[in-house]
């Protein structure tokens, strides 16, 4: 029986080590259409329903480990009020097709499961953490070489930003385009990148020497690449911002100060990001200035010694020329007004996951408008419950697993940051991977033990 155990650890061991390569490297051809979305079902999803059935087998006795466990119940608790918020759109409401909204729903759980294969895949063998490491280091290689291949050498780009591109279309880059390399867009690249980037950072200041010192430093560099040439505004802030909140938890970072100053200046190797970054603060600046601009007008009066002139200081706009900001407009006008919508018509439970389309570019407003308020606040726990652990874990921990977890807590920090505009945990590249690690760190608390990679 222990030998049949110990075999089903060691499939698990490789079917984590395959999820981690297969999401992200794997471009988004369809497999099997859904009738009535432009969403498939792809080769990975085989893969990830391979690893959670390998996991229920070898967890089937441990299931109370899992039921008592407060982030494991807070996962429950947002299955079971998606449901219900789900029913509700589809008997009440009426906002949803039933086919549609329960393939969603499987969506999210899918997505979710990968936190209990990551949990599982370090509680069964801590040994396996500097071994998934090393494959994420792999990943980011093989995307950075993906990625200049579609700069220089044309090799095929495939997204699924619309029905007829998510076919599986092979398209190329243009001049003052954007880098996807493996990804189904630049936004889910950039993110990738905001999530592993930190971890890299911190590794490469823990190790001592060596050569593999300077490979976690090429590491850094080719994900900064990708990151500049994504041209994501909202994706290079999140990572300064995460990159520094890891290195400040592990005390590296005045250290890194040369690094983070390297990584600004790597923006001005991109004349696209540094556009879009112009267009924002026009944007912003042209704003202010409608709000702010007043005309001095002159007010005539009739008194008793016939007219008199008074100044008056009477708001008066002042026309300025259009300028828009393509992504930032859709969001202000369509997206965002369409999920608070949404909201309002049922605060508790919402319209139902696909109510609002499949793109609302900010995470928290379509949780608010699918699964209302009580759906918010469930996933919101998970969040809270996440945090919570990682800094107990952070307190006890030490040597590699501190490192590891410092670079996780900074990935969750920019990951949030990136929600804030991105869909970032409907898309399944990033989705499965951030459950994946953030699974990976949770197991982290089970037993003190120093590991170098």
């Amino acid at each position: 029986m222990q030998k049949l155990s110990n075999k089903f650890n060691q499939i698990n061991k490789y079917l984590v080590a395959a999820l981690i390569l297969t999401i992200p490297l794997y471009q988004k051809f369809p497999f099997i259409g859904v009738p009535g979305t432009f969403v498939s079902i792809r080769m990975e999803d085989f893969l990830v329903l391979l690893s959670v059935t390998v996991f229920i087998i070898i967890n089937f006795k441990n299931v109370v480990r899992y039921a008592e466990n407060p982030i494991f119940k807070s996962v429950f608790l947002f299955f079971a009020l998606a449901s219900f918020s789900l029913l509700s759109a589809i008997l009440i409401t009426k906002t949803i097709s039933p086919t549609i909204g329960v393939i969603h729903l499987i969506r999210r759980v899918e997505y979710m499961s990968m936190l209990f294969i990551g949990y599982s895949a370090i509680f069964n063998n801590r040994n396996n953490l500097s071994f998934y490491v090393k494959l994420i280091l792999i990943v980011v290689f093989l995307s950075f070489t993906y990625g200049l291949g579609q700069r220089y050498f044309e090799w095929p780009i495939i997204i699924t930003q619309n029905e007829e591109y998510s076919k599986g279309i092979a398209l190329r880059f243009v001049e003052g385009g954007h880098i996807n390399s493996t990804f189904a867009g630049h936004y889910d690249l950039a993110t990738y990148l905001v999530m592993v980037m930190p971890l890299i950072l911190n590794i490469f200041f823990f190790i001592k020497r060596g050569v593999g010192k300077y490979i976690f430093f090429v590491a850094y560099l080719c994900g900064l690449w990708l990151l500049v040439n994504s041209a994501s505004r909202i994706a290079m802030v999140s990572l300064l911002l995460s990159a520094s909140l890891a290195l400040l938890l592990t005390k590296k970072f005045v250290k890194a100060i040369p690094i983070l100053i390297l990584s600004i200046l790597f923006i001005g190797f991109s004349s696209n990001l540094i556009v879009r970054y112009e267009r924002l603060f026009t944007i912003v600046g042209d704003e202010a200035k409608r709000i702010f601009s007043y005309q001095i007008t002159s007010v005539y009066a009739q008194g008793e010694d016939g007219l008199e002139r008074r100044e008056s200081a009477l708001p008066t706009p002042t026309p300025l020329p259009i300028f828009e900001d393509r992504s930032t407009s859709i969001r202000l006008n369509v997206e965002w007004p369409r999920a608070i919508r949404a909201f309002v018509k049922n605060p508790l439970y919402g319209t139902g996951y696909s109510s609002i389309t499949l793109a609302t570019d900010n995470d928290y407003l379509r949780a608010l408008g699918e699964t209302g308020l009580l759906g918010f606040i469930s996933f919101a726990l998970v969040i809270a419950w996440l945090v919570l652990n990682f800094i107990k874990i952070y307190r006890e921990s030490f040597g590699f697993e501190k490192v590891f977890l410092s670079g996780i807590f900074g990935s969750l920090f920019g990951v949030l940051l990136n929600a804030m505009f991105i869909d970032v945990f409907e898309a399944s590249k990033i989705a499965l991977s951030f459950w994946l690690f953030m699974g990976m760190a949770l197991a982290l608390k089970v037993k003190k033990y120093e590991k170098t990679i």
